[in-house]
């Protein structure tokens, strides 16, 4: 049986357009269902009702996913995992089956002078426990994330601040 408070506050029927986030009117990023099962709290579980689950990229919007034919969504703080491209998520993953973070990525790069996937995998262990379609919040590979991390340490030369 479907949490009442989860249907409730993750159904917004009246303003679905197409791909596009119902809040922030973002397009979003096809994602399968299997990875929103994966991800969603416990208790917003059942709320996994449809097929065309989208993610919103935008990261100030707190829809995380959001399902095109029925207008459920589910927000930052119905998944279970920070996503790494919203304002202030914490850990910021860059390999969620690992759990190596984006600072974890930058010093691999600043300190020990890493410069490829290989080399920062090595140092870290991105990339060993490869279960993506469940675990990132994508449900893709982390490795553009992982890149991306790389390519940022290599660009400042210095470990990111922990403010």
């Amino acid at each position: 049986m479907m949490a009442k408070s989860c249907w409730e506050c993750n159904t917004n029927k009246g303003n679905r357009i197409g791909g596009n986030c119902p809040d922030c009117n973002n397009q979003g990023v096809s994602v399968k269902r299997l990875t929103v099962e994966h991800l969603v709290t416990e208790n917003c579980r059942n709320a996994v009702v449809g097929d065309q689950y989208k993610i919103c990229m935008n990261e100030d919007c707190d829809v995380v996913y959001f399902d095109v034919d029925s207008g459920t969504r589910f927000l930052r703080d119905q998944v279970k995992v920070p996503i790494w491209f919203k304002k202030d998520a914490n850990p910021k993953y860059a390999c969620y089956c690992s759990k190596v973070t984006e600072e974890q990525v930058i010093e691999a790069v600043v300190k020990h002078g890493a410069k490829t996937i290989q080399e920062v995998n090595a140092l870290t262990g991105a990339m060993k426990n490869s279960n993506c379609k469940e675990n990132n919040p994508l449900g893709i590979c982390c490795h553009k994330i992982v890149q991306e991390a790389i390519d940022k340490g290599l660009r400042s030369g210095t470990l990111p601040s922990t403010e």
